[in-house]
């Protein structure tokens, strides 16, 4: 059982020191300082991106992603609140106890 516990505790430590050195901005992923993200440099960060997604987003067919050609395939970061159906009735709200 200690052997597991150990085993587990080492685990996790190589799992956050990969997960600390995964690129998170357009900079860290451009590797080669292009100012575009090639297929194979996304591939690292976004592995489900497809050839036929990353083609349709190269707007200008340069064979790179811009920041705003990127924009145009990634979903907004946060999503929009969806409004309410009809006004809130403040009698239908309970009263705080």
């Amino acid at each position: 059982m200690h052997k597991l516990a150990l085993t587990l505790a080492a685990f996790g430590l190589a799992t956050a020191a990969a997960i600390a050195q995964t690129p998170t901005t357009f900079a860290d992923v451009d590797t080669d300082a292009s100012g575009e993200l090639s297929f194979a440099e996304l591939q690292v960060v976004w592995p489900d991106l497809s050839q036929a997604e990353f083609d349709a987003a190269d707007a200008d067919g340069s064979g790179g992603l811009s920041v705003e050609e990127l924009n145009s395939v990634q979903p907004p970061a946060a999503a929009a609140p969806a409004a309410p159906a009809a006004p809130l009735d403040p009698a239908a709200v309970p009263a705080p106890q």
